[in-house]
């Protein structure tokens, strides 16, 4: 093992990267001759006296999440320079769920572990989920966050095929802390506050830590930004049949105009969050100690879009002939521009209506989560300096969702067939009539997953310096998911959809061993073996190493195989409809939507995967430090669904083995068309980390910069590109944070955020974004020395987000870009 030396510096100074200010005062003389506890860093289950590992990790202290103003887990994570792709936030208006999460390297949100304390977090979005809601764990109680930046499997087991976040949580705290903030953007809306208690005091011989934490955060509407077009939908409010609309004095037209959906539309979600979190520290025996951690959260969160598109087809046999003559007539002015009568417009068997339910109201979805967790431990301490733990840790989340003002197609069907005159007059609808008539409902779902690991490890170090860990883990996962009575019938106008509902049991063993070849060089490796009731075992291994060449340069590499395995929704998903915009090379087909059916299969494989680092760590002066890691991960047999498109293509051209995989017949009849998770997907992306840090005087400086080599999914290369259905991956971006420490009591920080432009491509349209870069300042002040203020401004410039052709949301991708603009934030702390 290293000593703590310069590099030992320069690795904690390194560590705290993207924007992390972290006080670290270590005299290298002293630290040789001091005895330092040893910790267990992210990344390693050996209890170590530094971080000086082959992984790369990034830590973020309670501090600088406090001076940014951010107020959630997601927001911090989600401006790092790692976080590619597409992940949930505060503007994920459409199919969120209120749920917040972390991409790493755009490799997506389930490849990516999230741990608290070391421990892993439940599952806990709406219904059977399989990535963790980053709502659940208030900033309140965090006292820094580690970002393990390479695969770690062969320590951890599944799901961190790209990485780790490891939310460590304030312990061994004396006093109480009393928090409050609030923010506002410029234009007067999203205003959103909250506040915080922590205490901590000796009770029974113990360290007891309790808090309590609520926010709350205000809504924007979408056509409030001036950067958002008006939407130009074609289901509009007075209806169409047969893509005509009514017109003055009865009859149809040609539809010439639009629904601007953005009125209604969120560009910024709203929600309530109240936690209650607790720790109590005891030793119980000589050298003996009791850990207890609870957690609650309760999550009421809202997103809202504009009233449902009810996309009907009628039975000609059953409308008035009156309705089928008035479109016809207009269908043969039409033709009369058409030579060919091959081409021309004919009223067949059924006729298209489609309406902008307006008179229903916008839909609403309301979440209702709660949150549970509750971990034991002990941890033994030897006279030898080996340690040993046990733990058990439950977690629970139960949530139940609902839409308000949902549209039940077939009583709205049955409605047009008994009031032909009043759908097809073009007038608004009275809503009591909507009500009466069975056609505007709320639709009610609910789910949860549930998750108990037991856990046992021993670490010790031997006299030669080497230093190991072994242990066992058991853990069991299940979730469900119930979807509304209505909408497993197939009768809403949303997609039909099944129930979900199962689980599967886990057992692990690994060890862990490091090396100190010689006093330069270290070695250290780990080999994991998890077995699972689902589909069997999978063994991951890890190999890294670190050479020192003086006290201030070191050079470290990591090689590694993973896996993630199936969660409970991809192997027991019921089936769920998707309307899909698809070309039917039959024609067959009546509309550009087509739907597929999306099942699981409990049949599936794991993920596996192969990573590698190879970096350095270099002290160049006293106070000046840097780092650089070469990455590069590789996916196989990656859990994804065929290319439908592809598959009918290759059907329709005669390949049976097509039509059997998405379940069609050579003649072109897509009933039943069925798109089942598989595992043919790979993914493969490597690029460089670099990250410099400064502190002299009064100064701080942290620059943390990504440069993506390569992206390539399922044979795709997503490098430099950006798009609305799977993010951004921007071939560059950099965070850097300057502090001053002006006075005793006055201290100022400036952050910037840079995302270099990418090129895309819409409907065979390309396009590029501009370079964009974000500046926030902010500022704090020591009242006394119990009392502090912190106040700020975030998109300082007010920095509109980029347009993107086909974004999936305000023409943007609110993921990537900010779509709220300037906002300003005040806080406040007292401590006794």
């Amino acid at each position: 093992m290293f000593k703590k030396n310069s590099i030992a510096k320069a690795m904690m100074l390194s560590a705290t990267a993207a924007a992390s200010f972290v006080s670290v005062n270590v005299n290298a003389e002293e630290a040789e001759v001091t005895e330092v506890e040893r910790i267990e860093v992210t990344g390693s289950r050996i209890n170590r006296t530094d971080m000086e590992t082959a992984s790369p990790v990034t830590v973020i202290s309670a501090d600088v999440i406090a001076k940014s103003g951010y107020t959630s887990v997601q927001e911090i994570l989600a401006v790092q320079p790692t976080a590619a792709g597409m992940s949930l936030g505060a503007s994920s208006n459409n199919g969120s769920g209120g749920s917040a999460t972390v991409n790493l390297r755009g490799m997506g949100v389930q490849r990516t572990l999230v741990l608290l304390n070391g421990r892993r977090m439940v599952a806990s979005g709406t219904g059977a989920d399989s990535s963790v809601d980053l709502n659940t764990i208030p900033v309140a109680m965090i006292k820094s966050i580690e970002i393990l930046k390479d695969g770690a499997s062969a320590v951890y087991g599944s799901d961190a095929i790209a990485g780790v976040v490891n939310i460590i949580t304030k312990k061994d705290y004396e006093g109480t802390e009393i928090n409050a903030e609030l923010s506002s953007t410029d234009k007067g809306d999203g205003e959103s506050g909250g506040f915080s208690i922590l205490h901590g005091r000796e009770v029974a011989g113990g360290n007891l830590v309790v808090g309590v934490q609520y926010s709350e955060r205000g809504e924007v509407i979408q056509s409030d930004r001036d950067f958002v077009p008006p939407g130009q939908s074609s289901f509009v409010p007075e209806g169409s049949l047969g893509g005509l609309v009514p017109k003055d004095g009865g009859g149809f037209e040609p539809r010439t105009y639009g629904y601007d959906y953005t009125t209604s539309s969120y560009a910024q979600t709203p929600n309530e969050l109240f936690s209650l979190f607790s720790s109590y520290n005891k030793e119980v025996a000589e050298e003996v100690e009791l850990s207890v951690e609870g957690m609650y959260t309760r999550r009421d969160s809202n997103q809202q879009m504009a009233p449902q598109p009810a996309n009907i087809d009628l039975e000609t046999a059953q409308l008035d002939q009156k309705h089928i003559d008035n479109v016809q007539s207009v269908y043969d002015q039409f033709n009369a521009e058409i030579s060919d009568p091959a081409d021309h417009y004919m009223v067949g068997d059924e006729l298209n209506y489609r309406r902008r339910m307006v008179d229903a109201g916008p839909r609403i979805y309301g979440q209702e989560t709660d949150t549970y967790r509750l971990s034991v431990a002990l941890d033994g301490y030897l006279e030898n300096g080996d340690s040993w733990n046990v733990s058990a840790t439950y977690g629970r989340n139960d949530s139940k969702d609902e839409v308000e003002n949902s549209i039940h197609a077939g009583n709205m069907e049955q409605s047009i067939y008994a009031h032909q005159d009043a759908w097809f007059s073009g007038n608004p609808m009275d809503r009591d009539f909507l009500v009466n008539e069975g056609i505007v409902y709320t639709e009610n779902n609910e789910g949860g997953n549930e998750q108990l690991t037991l856990a046992a490890g021993y670490s010790g170090m031997t006299d030669n310096d080497i230093g190991y860990a072994f242990g066992v883990e058991h853990r069991k996962e299940e979730g469900h998911y119930t979807p509304d009575e209505v909408t497993q019938a197939g009768e809403s106008t949303a997609a039909q959809q099944d129930p979900t509902k199962g689980d599967y049991t886990v057992n692990s063993a690994y060890v862990e061993v490091s090396v100190p070849v010689t006093e330069k060089l270290a070695v250290e490796s780990a080999v994991r073996y998890d077995d699972y009731d689902t589909f069997g075992g999978a063994t991951t291994w890890k190999l890294g190493a670190t050479y020192s060449f003086t006290d201030t340069f070191m050079i470290r590499s990591v090689a590694a195989t993973g896996f993630r395995a199936p969660s409970v929704s991809e192997l027991y998903a019921g089936n769920s409809g998707s309307f899909d915009y698809l070309s039917d090379p039959w024609g067959n087909a009546p509309d550009a939507q087509i739907l597929v059916n999306y099942t699981g299969d409990e049949n599936l494989q794991p993920e596996e995967s192969e990573s590698f680092t190879f970096g350095a760590v270099w002290e160049i002066t006293d106070g000046l430090s840097t780092t650089v890691d070469y990455w590069q991960f590789e996916i196989t047999d990656a859990i994804s669904r065929v290319d439908v498109q592809a598959k009918m293509n290759e059907c329709y051209a005669g390949t049976q083995a097509s039509c059997d995989a998405i379940n069609i017949t050579a003649d072109g009849d897509l009933s039943n068309m069925t798109s089942a998770l598989t595992n043919i997907g790979e993914q493969n992306t490597s690029g460089i980390d670099w990250n410099i840090s400064y502190s002299f005087d009064i100064f701080k400086v942290m620059l943390d910069t990504t440069y993506l080599l390569d992206f390539e999914q399922d044979g795709i290369d997503y490098t430099g590109r950006i798009d609305g259905n799977n993010g951004a991956y921007s071939e560059l971006k950099s965070s850097l944070t300057v502090g001053a420490d002006i006075t005793e009591d006055l201290s100022v920080q400036y952050t910037a955020q840079f995302i270099q432009g990418m090129d895309g491509e819409y409907y065979g349209e390309k396009f590029s974004t501009d370079d964009v870069v974000y500046h926030n300042v902010s500022s704090s002040y020591y009242l006394n020395d119990n009392w502090s203020v912190n106040g700020g401004v975030k998109n300082l410039l007010d920095t509109e987000p980029e347009e993107v052709p086909g974004g999936n949301d305000m023409g943007t991708v609110p993921g990537t870009y900010d779509v709220v603009g300037r906002t300003f934030f005040l806080s406040t702390s007292y401590k006794f």
